[in-house]
Parts: structure tokens; sequence; C-alpha cells
């Protein structure tokens, strides 16, 4: 079982371009919100369920806005005052915020960084034998302790997470539990795509180290596959990415109903 302090990378540094019309560039991909909170919020959540409450958040693109977030996470979480006597002020709790026990580590990426680069800038924060990774604008109901159980049986540099959504996005093919092809983007067809929810052995800073500024989901995912050393989990519950206008009014009226397949805290 990977231990409960094991760091989970979120990348949180993209543009999120897809999905201007909804964010219009004034708030960063991670803090659009399902309810009243942001989808990265969710995501974190989801690992804490699972006992997981270490974090390094990858951040560029608007950075500061994620860190302020968190910063005035309990202010935002309750009722207060505000007492301003010139350049002095004092805040005073009306109310008791919920109560939380985790910590993040905002590390700043790079404004325009590729994913794999995001990663290997990462790693002077990794100091054990494995990390979690997953992108700041996916949601599932994905048990990660299991996924954590799979990774150490199966023994390879990374697992990754294998979904069947709507055949839009790229495909992985597997032969058993290992990833043959990882082919991103082009019309799945139906098949199995990366879910995010990734688990690497430490040594796989080495492969990103190795390519510099690419995507994760190219040279690296390659050659961990030409390799046989990219395992697939599979995961058959719900997963949904936050990618369009479309995904995100779905995941908004999904929280809405009461009904959240991710929500499991």
């Amino acid at each position: 079982m990977l231990p409960k302090d094991t760091p989970v990378i979120i990348l949180c540094g993209g543009e999120g371009s897809r999905i201007a019309d909804v964010s219009r560039d004034a708030v960063p991909k991670p803090l659009l919100r399902i309810g009243d909170k942001p989808i990265l919020w969710h995501i974190i959540k989801i690992y804490e369920a699972h006992g997981f409450s270490t974090f390094i958040l990858a951040l560029g693109h608007l950075g500061w806005e994620i860190k302020d977030y968190f910063l005035n996470e309990r202010l935002m979480d309750c009722d207060f005052r505000l007492e301003v006597d010139g350049d002095q002020q004092r805040t005073e709790l009306l109310s008791e915020p919920a109560r939380t026990r985790r910590s993040i580590i905002f590390a700043d990426t790079g404004e325009a960084t590729q994913t794999g680069e995001r990663i290997a800038r990462c790693r002077k924060y990794v100091t054990g034998d494995h990390f979690m990774a997953t992108y700041g604008d996916g949601v599932g109901d994905v048990d990660v302790e299991a996924l954590g159980r799979f990774a150490l049986d199966q023994g390879k540099i990374g697992t990754v997470t294998s979904v069947t959504p709507a055949g839009r996005f790229g495909n992985i093919e597997v032969d058993g539990s290992t990833v043959t092809a990882f082919n991103e983007k082009p019309d799945a067809g139906g098949g199995s795509i990366n879910g995010g929810f990734f688990v690497f052995r430490s040594e796989f800073f080495d492969v990103v180290d190795k390519y510099g500024d690419v995507m994760l989901e190219r040279e690296p995912m390659d050659e961990l596959v030409a390799r046989g050393e990219l395992a697939a989990y599979r995961h058959a519950g719900f997963w949904e990415p936050m990618d369009t206008l479309r995904e995100y009014r779905l995941l908004n009226r999904l929280w809405q109903s009461g009904e959240a397949p991710w929500k499991v805290w």
C-alpha cells in the first residue's frame, strides 16, 4: 500500500483555452466552480477521502489566484468581521470554518511550461519512492487507494488510470495490464483513454528530465510504453473532465442534483 504521505502533484498551470467562454481568462481553470467550490477543491477532496493529504500544485497561468484562494479558504467558509484602522486590520471569525488537515506546496512551474516539464520541476519536493499525479480539471469516483495498491503490485515506473468516455479524446491500448500504445487526442472511437490519476516511481523524474519542456503525454509516456514500463489501472466508474462549457454545465447539474458520482467524501 502506498504510504499516506505520498505526495500528489496536481497540474494547475494551463491556460484552459477550450473553456475560455466560462473563465474569460480571469480565473485559472482549476478555480472554475462546481457548486460553490473550485474543481481543484473537489479533486483534493477525492484524494483526501482515501487518506492522501499531501499535495504539490504545479502552478503557471494565473497561479497567484490559486495561491490566494487557499490562503483565504478559511475565510470563504465562514462569516467574519474585518476591523480596519489606518494601515492596521484585524479579522474576527464569527462562525466555525470547516476543519481540514492537509499540506500543500505551491510550486511556480512557469507561465507557459508543458506538463512534462511541470512534473520535472516538482522533483525537489518529492522525497519518497513514489508520487501520484493528476490534472487540475477532471473528477471521478476513482479509488486512488486501490490504484496505489495496483501500481505497487505491477512494479512498473508508471501507472495510468484507463477510462472509457465518449470517443473524443486520445486512446490507450492495453495488453493485460501493460500499456502498448499511448495516443493523445485523435478520436478514440469509444476505446480506453488516459483519465489522469497517475502513480509514478520517483525514477520517472529521470525520464521527464531527459526530454525537457514537452507534454507529459508525448515523449515521456512514449518511452515508458516502449520499455513496457507503463501499467493501466482500469476504472469503470464515473470520470469527466471540465474542458468545455457543456462539461462545465454537466458537472454543475450533477452537483446540484445531490448525486455527484465523484463525491466520495
